[in-house]
């Protein structure tokens, strides 16, 4: 990610310690996949530390190349199917719930070509002005670029609980910022914006804790 190896261990801790809070918080079989996000956005942020490491010593490592490609699995692949299915899984308005699934037919677009993408032209990462770059499609499809954020920001943003929604304009924001920084660097800078904004969903959980005295 963007700025050093241990920026990446410190947002990983972070994430990861608020997956495990959302987790131990999570009373319903619906909200696990929303609560595991932080947790999994730890398990990217810490593969990109050690990233880092082998990027400062060889880059062209066999090990350099196997944690760039779990990496980029995760935030290419990975993350534009999840986040709209597990905010969908959570989600109690029906309304939302149908804009909901155009987010999730627009994430599993962009994975699919990403899948298809990586497999057939394995990426290469380097270390350029203080963040990682990953090497991309020199011809990337404008609607992949708009679909990545509305898969993986805007299906947060959408949703009825407003700590979640909160989450997801964070995560938008970093999406600006990744975007005006340029395409290559987006994957790691928007992944870090995302991991520190997961912290937001401990405040969901831990709310709705709070209420069930009250329901019952």
């Amino acid at each position: 990610m963007c700025f050093s190896a241990p920026a990446s261990f410190v947002a990983a801790a972070i994430a990861g310690t608020a997956g495990v809070v959302c987790l131990a918080r999570c009373r319903g079989r619906l909200d696990l996949p929303l609560a595991a996000i932080p947790l999994i956005f730890a398990l990217q942020q810490t593969l990109e530390g050690f990233l880092w490491l082998n990027l400062e010593h060889d880059g062209f490592s066999e090990r350099s190349a196997e944690l760039t490609a779990g990496f980029l699995m995760l935030a290419l692949v990975f993350w534009p199917v999840f986040v709209p299915l597990a905010t969908l899984l959570s989600e109690p308005d029906r309304a939302r719930r149908l804009w909901l699934w155009l987010c999730l037919a627009a994430g599993v677009s962009v994975a699919v070509y990403f899948f298809i993408s990586v497999g057939a032209f394995p990426r290469a990462a380097s270390i350029d002005g203080g963040h990682i770059v990953y090497s991309s499609d020199p011809g990337l499809p404008l609607l992949i670029r708009l679909f990545y954020p509305l898969a993986t920001s805007v299906s947060l943003m959408l949703s009825s609980h407003r700590m979640i929604a909160a989450s997801g304009l964070a995560v938008f924001l970093g999406s600006v910022v990744s975007y005006w920084m340029y395409w290559n660097a987006f994957v790691s800078v928007w992944c870090f914006f995302a991991a520190i904004a997961s912290g937001l969903i401990i405040l969901h959980f831990e709310k709705a804790r709070r209420a069930l005295p009250a329901q019952g």
